[in-house]
Formats: structure tokens, C-alpha cells, sequence
């Protein structure tokens, strides 16, 4: 299967239009691809109670996950200063998608970095870990 890194930014950027971000003024918008080819969309969802806030990138994945599409190997996020995405996230990625690649963009839709998961979290506490 091959990635379309401009189609699944573009969702991503579209995505970001409904972030929820009345404290932070950040909007974040992702897409995942999953290996069956569909594409899941999410966005930012602030709290008047910080810690309640869940962010684009799990957004995105918990959708996938609730519509029985369980391996990842694409997201895209689209956020101001195309930023990286959190611990927390990139944890979540990790457990539904170890390889799949990272694609960052700005709030305007262009273009950023394309790398790898892995990249960004070397290491990463997973499934294999699991006691049986």
C-alpha cells in the first residue's frame, strides 16, 4: 500500500477546523491511515479541567479503533508550527502502529517533516512486554 502523504495532511488540516481549544488557542488536527486503506480523522478537544483534554492524534486513532480498524501504519498531523506529537500520543501510536511513518504540517497545510515512529519514540514500551 502506498501513502499518500498530501491527501492524509489534507485531512488532517480539515480535521483541525473543529478542534475544540478555547484555553490554548492551539487547534491540532490528524488523520490515520490504516492498512485496510481507510482514513480516520480527529481533532483537539480542550477541558475547562486540563488534565480531561485529549489530543488530535488520539482523537483520531480511538476512531479507527471504535470502527474495528486496528493497524495504523500512517498519521498525519496538522498543527500551528507543525509540531510534534506528545509522549502520550505518541505512546498511543505505538500500540496500534510500532512502524508506521509521521507526517507533520503546518496550520496552512504545507508540507513539514515525514518520519518514522520509531524516530520518535526508540524503545517504546509495547504489546511484547505483556507478562503471560
Amino acid at each position: 500500500m502506498s501513502i499518500d502523504p498530501e491527501a492524509l495532511l489534507s485531512a488532517a488540516l480539515s480535521a483541525a477546523k473543529y478542534a475544540y481549544s478555547p484555553y490554548s488557542q492551539f487547534c491540532v488536527g490528524a488523520a490515520v491511515e490504516t492498512a485496510s486503506g481507510r482514513v480516520f480523522m480527529g481533532c483537539n478537544v480542550e477541558n475547562a479541567s486540563y488534565g480531561l483534554t485529549i489530543c488530535a492524534e488520539r482523537v483520531a486513532i480511538f476512531n479507527a479503533i471504535s470502527q474495528g480498524d486496528s493497524k495504523v501504519v500512517a498519521v498525519a498531523i496538522s498543527s500551528e508550527g507543525a509540531a510534534y506529537p506528545c509522549g502520550a500520543c505518541r505512546q498511543v501510536l505505538s500500540e496500534f502502529g510500532p512502524e508506521m511513518q509521521v507526517i507533520l504540517g503546518d496550520s496552512d497545510g504545507q508540507f513539514s517533516e515525514r518520519l518514522s515512529l520509531k524516530d520518535l519514540l526508540p524503545k517504546a514500551f509495547g504489546p511484547d512486554f505483556k507478562k503471560e
